[in-house]
């Protein structure tokens, strides 16, 4: 069950509409990096979690996301002001000027629509996890992308909060994947074979490759 706080978990405000900047912050509604994209994924993933604890982790975080989608949703429409100018919007809004009527649209930064493509999900708590550890990194590193191209300062107010969350996530995430390492089916008798510990040293000139018909494989700590 969820439930709605009108509240937002961090003040939305911006200092001036700015609708063409409200393009490039579409990018963290329906982008492949995006706060939607990363609600349905850890919901979707949290659907075959055994665990209890990790599966709250996923289930908290999701419902997280939904509530920065509502703030990014928030921020857009406030920088999309409330005066109707198609012909000197972007490639990236115009539908926001010709379809949706200045509403945020679930879409990125160049007007391509989201899609269930962008959700990764494997039923294997390792693998999962380190896609989301992944994900959030990605994700604040889009967020630094959009900070530094603004100089409204409400608008970076809301995304420094938002960019410190993603880190907060990853955090989570490196912590349940230090849990579940040494349970999830992909991470059994990991690095247990000598093929399994072999690297190629493919660039040249570079070093010899291992060989195991006349050493031991190298240890590599995992």
């Amino acid at each position: 069950m969820f439930k709605h706080e009108k509240e937002y978990l961090h003040p939305v405000r911006v200092d001036r509409p700015n609708p063409n900047y409200a393009a490039l912050l579409q990018e963290q509604l329906g982008g492949p990096q995006g706060e939607l994209k990363s609600a349905l994924q850890y919901l979707s993933q949290s659907m075959r979690i055994k665990d209890p604890e990790i599966k709250d982790l996923f289930l908290d975080v999701a419902a997280e996301e939904l509530c920065h989608l509502e703030m990014v949703s928030a921020c857009v429409n406030m920088l999309n002001g409330h005066d109707l100018d198609a012909m000197n919007a972007t490639i990236g809004n115009v539908e926001a000027h010709v379809l949706t009527g200045l509403t945020p649209m679930l879409s990125n930064a160049s007007g391509y629509l989201w899609t269930a493509a962008y959700v990764n999900e494997t039923g294997d708590a390792a693998a999962d996890i380190l896609s989301d550890i992944a994900a959030e990194q990605r994700a604040k590193v889009v967020y630094q992308y959009l900070y530094r191209q603004i100089d409204d300062k409400g608008v970076r107010e809301t995304i420094d909060f938002l960019l410190n969350r993603e880190e907060a996530h990853n955090t989570m995430f490196r912590e349940a994947f230090n849990k579940v390492q040494d349970k999830s089916q992909s991470q059994k008798h990991w690095g247990e074979t000598v093929d399994s510990r072999i690297y190629f040293d493919l660039s040249r000139p570079g070093g010899q490759n291992f060989d195991p018909a006349k050493t031991q494989p190298p240890e590599f700590k995992i």
